[in-house]
C-alpha cells in the first residue's frame, strides 16, 4: 500500500489581495541570498524574500509561477505563508486555450 504523499499548505498574499492558496509538493522562493526550495517537513523558517518568481508545484505536478515583489515567508508544521508587497500569476504561454 502506497503512503500518502506529504504536502505543504501554501497561502500567498499581497498587501491588497490574496494571490494563491492551496496544497503543494514543493515551492521555490527568491530568497535574499538566492533561490530557496521548500519541501514538506522542512525545518521552521522565517525569511525575507526579494522580488522575483515564486514557483509552486501542486500535487498533480502542475507548476504555478507568480511574479512577486519584496516580502517575507514563514514556514512551520508544513504551513507556508508568503506575504509580499505585490504579487500576480504569471500569464501561461503553454497548454490548451
Amino acid at each position: 500500500m502506497m503512503a500518502d504523499k506529504k504536502l505543504l499548505q501554501v497561502n500567498m498574499v499581497a498587501a491588497d489581495h490574496p494571490v494563491w492558496s492551496g496544497t503543494a509538493t514543493s515551492v521555490t522562493i527568491p530568497g535574499s541570498e538566492g533561490q530557496m526550495g521548500i519541501l514538506p517537513d522542512h525545518e521552521p523558517l522565517l525569511s525575507i524574500i526579494k522580488g522575483g518568481t515564486v514557483s509552486v508545484v501542486d500535487p498533480s505536478g502542475e507548476r504555478h509561477s507568480f511574479v512577486v515583489a519584496d516580502g517575507f515567508i514563514s514556514f512551520d508544521s508544513n504551513k507556508l505563508t508568503i506575504a509580499v508587497e505585490r504579487g500576480r500569476d504569471v500569464v501561461r504561454t503553454s497548454g490548451v486555450d
